[in-house]
């Protein structure tokens, strides 16, 4: 599969508007790939807040960050699908990074609430999840979350849907920015 076909999380933030400087939220980081494309992009002045539910996880991704020079990336325990389980500060945010998790949330609207509470007034969200499941590709069918169903999600929970943002074949993503109070 070539790389252009595929998720492509550099090209996603370029889109995203993500600048120098910029506060990043990165729920459900896994293995870091966008924590790490984005700390690239927010250069020194900026920090990326690496949230993730399996805690061991996150040392590896600490120190792969620190062997590729990126001294901005704290990495941080936390459920994004409860109330403040990010553990991060409320209305701190520019940008928070939703990549690959809706489609296995339990509480879904919990981690657009959760997105919500972090980003600062007029902070943005940057949604991206699987597009369908090919043949094992990506999640079983049944748990596949679509655009429209993740928009109207984010919608009903404090945000206004600004562009689609591009995803690579396997995937859709869009920005969303938090209405103000």
């Amino acid at each position: 599969m070539a790389e252009s076909s595929f998720l492509n999380p550099a090209r996603a933030l370029r889109a995203a508007k993500l600048h120098e400087g910029s506060r990043v939220a990165d729920f459900g980081t896994g293995s870091g790939f966008f924590a790490r494309a984005a700390a690239r992009l927010v250069g020194e002045e900026g920090l990326v807040w690496a949230v993730d539910v399996h805690q061991e996880l996150l040392p590896r991704l600490k120190n792969l960050a620190l062997q590729e020079g990126l001294r901005n990336i704290d990495v941080i325990h936390g459920d994004v699908e409860r109330a403040k389980g990010s553990r991060l500060p409320a209305d701190n945010f520019d940008l928070c990074i939703i990549s690959n998790i809706l489609f296995s949330a339990e509480h879904k609207e919990a981690v657009a609430k959760e997105a919500h509470r972090v980003l600062r007034k007029g902070g943005r969200a940057l949604v991206i999840d699987w597009a369908g499941s090919f043949g094992g590709l990506g999640p079983h069918a049944e748990q596949v979350v679509s655009a429209d169903h993740a928009q109207t999600l984010f919608e009903l929970n404090g945000f206004t849907y600004l562009e689609a943002v591009p995803a690579g074949e396997y995937h859709w993503g869009f920005l969303a920015r938090k209405k103000s109070a």
